[in-house]
């Protein structure tokens, strides 16, 4: 499957995975509008054993399969805290 990944100018270091490009209407209004604007950063090949920098590729992959979308959002220190605050 191609996952297309769009980066938040509004919430620091996360980003929205779709199953198609453009296709923003799979994930929630509410959450689109949270994270708008939202720049196309990359697409790639994503197989639930592909090594992702952040996150495990098979809980992206089941998303983008199951509701068509996959959040990833900034780490957390040992405290709760993202790293961006």
């Amino acid at each position: 499957m191609i996952a297309y990944v769009y980066r938040s100018e509004r919430k620091q270091d996360t980003y929205l995975y779709l199953r198609e490009m453009d296709a923003f209407a799979l994930a929630p209004e509410a959450i689109v509008k949270t994270l708008l604007p939202l720049n196309f950063s990359f697409s790639f090949e994503l197989t639930p054993e592909r090594k992702l920098a952040r996150g495990d590729a098979a809980i992206v992959f089941a998303n983008l399969r199951s509701i068509g979308y996959h959040i990833q959002f900034p780490p957390r220190d040992d405290l709760g805290h993202s790293e961006s605050e």
